[in-house]
């Protein structure tokens, strides 16, 4: 069992950075593939970026590719999101989550995480 929680959402300005922290308990955290999910009002869960178990792989949409950075800390049980350069579009809440046996990062798709974390809103003013 993961339960997974997130801090350091907030107001940023376009151009600005910001990073998101999610840290979860459990003694099983280096077992999970970790990712970030984001959903905007009107509009679906969007898958973002992951990271495997070990750190050493990672996948990001092509959105945000180039000025997000996705990573994560086993021994404190934490996985991260840089972001840098944020444009307005990128304003939305985002989600941490967890899945074990993940093979493809690209194919991970919302309805297949394990667990959540409960999500920090982000807004980037224009």
């Amino acid at each position: 069992q993961v339960q997974l929680v997130e801090s350091g959402g907030g107001l940023v300005q376009a151009g600005g950075s910001l990073r998101v922290s999610c840290t979860a308990s459990g003694r099983t955290f280096s077992s999970y593939a970790m990712g970030w999910f984001r959903q905007a009002p009107g509009k679906e869960r969007e898958f973002v970026a992951a990271i495997s178990r070990a750190g050493s792989n990672t996948y990001y949409v092509d959105s945000v590719k180039g000025r997000f950075t996705i990573s994560r800390d086993n021994a404190k049980n934490a996985v991260y999101l840089q972001m840098n350069s944020v444009k307005p579009e990128d304003t939305a809440f985002y989600y941490c989550a967890a899945k074990k046996d993940l093979l493809l990062l690209w194919r991970w798709v919302s309805g297949a995480t394990d667990y959540w974390g409960q999500g920090t809103q982000v807004t980037v003013s224009s």
